[in-house]
């Protein structure tokens, strides 16, 4: 029996025995939402793949709220021809469970990818239950690819604000193109698609206690994926409506365990990323159409009252983090902002050349990883600041035109990382050695 899985799920699992497809939603206090989940992942199914025996699994932390009950009651019902759904479709399995393990996401999936290894499914997807624009379109676009064309990972492509997605725009995209020659817009997005192969690949490892595989379960499997070599591909699922949140308030713990996981990821996969030069774009599937996306409010005040203060607080550790060419562009750009009263201006360059120096400081160990990435905030504070001050006037098309740009500056200053890692003679190191705070 699974540790992640009680006995009622392990005897539901085996009354199941088999399956063809799955789709997992790890949940936790969803009441509101996950009902529509549930019934548009049925309508999904039943639409698209009526010919494939099919489960939903929610695998649910604990929730104090109905959502477990709501999971179970939810579905098509007698909405079939309003959803466009064959009536004499099957229904798919249901099997909703709390999963054991240590809270957070990643136990979820685990619990699902497990129960997709024991089903012997062909593909299996993992949906986020707090959607509220979810469609059933969304199965055949994260499924089809495996199902109908062998890939073996599908990540999404949203339809966002310019100002929304700022960890991934200025971190995660950029990072993940240049370390592995993947140009993934989406690396962190809640929503993929991943072959039967690989889920039972993932279900297998030996990461589920660690913190990487806790807190940054998106960027561990979109980077397993890729460098274990299995055929990823895009999927255009349009606007994900969520709670947008401005990047200067309560952004800690999330930016800790993103960024962390990352970087941690680099320091495992080094002997991996060191030598790839080039950079591909998976296929895309789908068509790009206006969407409406959710305004993101930024307060720019705020953005530049975090990187003042730290400044104060962090000024002699960026020191000991930053290369020296680095850090006088820093505190030329600081006294430039101070006599203008402007804002500091984090351009292209300058930053990644941070980024990079902060990935290696993290990977050295000689700076406790907390205080490291709490000191890298203010200055991805000032980075913010800038995009969202020169995107103001911008289109849609033209702020992701700029992200888009910066990335190949990622990719550009990739040699100054390689170049940087070798000097400070960074040790290798098990992911499972690796901390996230």
């Amino acid at each position: 029996m699974s540790a992640s899985h009680d006995p009622a799920a392990t005897r539901r699992l085996e009354e199941i025995g088999t399956a063809d497809v799955l789709v997992g939603v790890p949940s936790f206090e969803n009441e509101a939402t996950i009902g529509g989940v549930v019934t548009a992942i049925e309508a999904g199914l039943r639409k698209y793949f009526p010919d494939l025996r099919a489960v939903i699994c929610v695998s649910d932390g604990g929730s104090s709220d109905r959502t477990r009950e709501v999971a179970l009651r939810a579905g098509v019902d007698d909405r079939a021809d309003e959803l466009l759904v064959p009536r004499d479709s099957p229904v798919p399995e249901r099997l909703v469970f709390e999963y054991r393990g240590p809270p957070g996401k990643g136990s979820a999936i685990r619990s699902i990818v497990e129960a997709a290894g024991r089903l012997g499914v062909r593909a299996c997807a993992l949906i986020d239950a707090d959607l509220r624009s979810i469609t059933p379109a969304w199965l055949d676009r994260l499924l089809g690819p495996i199902v109908h064309h062998g890939f073996g990972f599908v990540t999404p492509v949203y339809a966002r604000h310019k100002h929304d997605g700022t960890i991934t725009n200025s971190l995660a995209f950029p990072v993940t193109t240049a370390l592995y020659g993947a140009r993934i817009r989406q690396p962190i997005g809640g929503e993929f698609g991943l072959s039967g192969e690989l889920a039972a690949h993932l279900a297998a490892q030996d990461v589920w206690d660690t913190d990487v595989a806790r807190f940054g379960i998106d960027i561990w499997m979109t980077t397993t994926a890729v460098v274990e070599g299995y055929r990823i591909c895009q999927a255009i699922l349009g606007a994900k409506l969520h709670d947008p949140k401005d990047p200067g308030k309560d952004l800690g713990p999330m930016f800790r365990q993103v960024v962390g996981s990352l970087f941690a990821l680099a320091g495992r996969h080094h002997d991996r990323w060191v030598e790839i030069e080039t950079v591909e774009t998976p296929p895309t599937f789908g068509f790009r159409a206006v969407f409406s996306a959710e305004p993101v409010a930024v307060s720019i005040r705020r953005l530049t009252r975090g990187f003042v203060d730290g400044h104060a607080r962090h000024h002699e550790l960026w020191r000991r983090v930053l290369s020296e060419g680095a850090m006088s562009e820093l505190e030329r750009a600081a006294g430039q902002a101070s006599e203008t009263g402007a804002g500091i201006a984090l351009e292209d360059e300058q930053w990644f050349t941070i980024v990079y120096d902060y990935l290696v400081a993290y990977n050295a160990r000689e700076i406790e990883a907390g205080p490291l990435l709490d000191s890298l905030i203010p200055l991805y504070f000032a980075r913010t600041a800038t995009f969202v001050e020169r995107t103001r006037e911008d289109s849609p098309e033209e702020a992701e035109a700029r992200i888009e740009a910066a990335v190949d500056v990622a990719v550009e200053r990739k040699p100054y990382l390689v170049e940087r890692w070798a000097a400070l003679k960074v040790p290798a190191r098990p992911l499972r050695d690796q901390p996230v705070p």
